[in-house]
């Protein structure tokens, strides 16, 4: 299988280089500056065990992949770019005919819950990915991915449930390449999870990272504790954090990078990219959503969802407003 990644940043960008240095075939689909770099001077790829150079294939765009019946489109963009990417993906033909949407296995290696969703309306065989993967993208042609001993978690499943013989062979494939890749029947209950954890990276690109018994703290447990109360309501499944947790332990443990990088969430590396959006519609957004469908007030979400999208339209570092601030507004309201 040749394995097409559609937004080759943190997590595209960090499971594309595995696979390609297991020796599997790799394309990287990037624009602007970042696919610039990528096709000027290759993937500069940093884990625990040093820094590379990756000349892995790069294109800006689905006209400039010929698809094959063999590929397999891993999906990383941000969700509030999922729908542009669909557009232009689902209806490109594939060599002996028929199309991307109708033929190729979709992955959606992403956060969220809405993405799945959305590709369904254009792909049959669409797959859950819960990315327990930390990452980091800051400048273009640049990736890090610093843990270890493996470099992440990617729970696999069909969506919304199942599996089949396709999924394992993908997992098989990131098995070994450096991932432990777990397949499960109820992917979105592990989704679901990581939307809850996710909450913390939203914070932390608010009020910058959060400080145990803090401010920031209470505010985490405030957002957290709405998004539980949400889906408990709406009857959504969603796995305990232990088990999560448990995925975690002794398999992702964050380490140095030789090249002394260190940054926060996907969230905070959007604002400190200067990206001009942010996925917080589809983190705190999601719940923001589900407790105005059931009746459940979520003002802490909305607080934060409020304030990351101000900061990522104006141009403002992350971590730029005191979470006391955002205490004191939410008990006076």
């Amino acid at each position: 299988m040749r394995y097409v990644v559609v937004g080759a940043g943190a997590v595209g960008g960090s499971v594309g280089a595995r696979l390609y240095e297991a020796g599997h075939e790799v394309v990287l689909v990037a624009r602007g500056a970042h696919g610039a770099a990528l096709r000027e001077h290759g993937l500069r790829f940093t884990t625990p065990e040093g820094t590379r150079t990756l000349r892995i294939a790069v294109a800006g765009g689905p006209e400039d992949v010929s698809l094959r019946p063999d590929d397999v489109l891993v999906l990383a963009v941000k969700t509030q770019h999922t729908a542009a990417a669909l557009a232009q993906w689902a209806g490109r033909p594939v060599a002996g005919g028929g199309t991307a949407g109708d033929l190729l296995p979709l992955l959606c290696a992403q956060n969220g819950v809405e993405n799945e969703r959305l590709a369904l309306r254009s792909f049959r065989r669409v797959y859950g990915v819960c990315v327990i993967l930390p990452s980091t993208f800051l400048r273009p042609g640049e990736v890090t991915a610093s843990s270890a001993p493996y470099t992440g978690v990617l729970v696999l499943g069909r969506h919304p449930s199942g599996t089949d013989d396709t999924v394992r062979r993908i997992a098989a494939d990131l098995e070994g390449a450096v991932f432990r890749a777990p397949v499960v029947a109820d992917v979105p209950r592990f989704k679901y999870a990581k939307l809850l954890g996710n909450l913390a990276q939203t914070v932390e690109a608010v009020c910058g990272p959060v400080t145990p018994g803090g401010a920031s703290a209470e505010l985490l447990d405030r957002v957290r504790d709405e998004g539980t109360a949400v889906l408990r309501a709406a009857g959504i499944d969603f796995a305990p954090a232990a088990e999560l947790a448990a995925l975690r332990a002794e398999s992702v443990r964050p380490r140095p990078a030789p090249d002394g990088g260190a940054a926060l969430g996907s969230t905070w590396q959007s604002l400190a990219r200067g990206a001009g959006s942010a996925e917080v519609d589809y983190l705190n957004g999601e719940f923001v959503l589900l407790g105005r469908l059931h009746s459940v007030p979520t003002p802490a979400n909305e607080a934060v969802l409020r304030l990351v999208n101000e900061s990522a339209a104006a141009g403002r570092e992350p971590g730029a407003t005191p979470a006391e601030d955002i205490l004191s507004r939410l008990n006076t309201d």
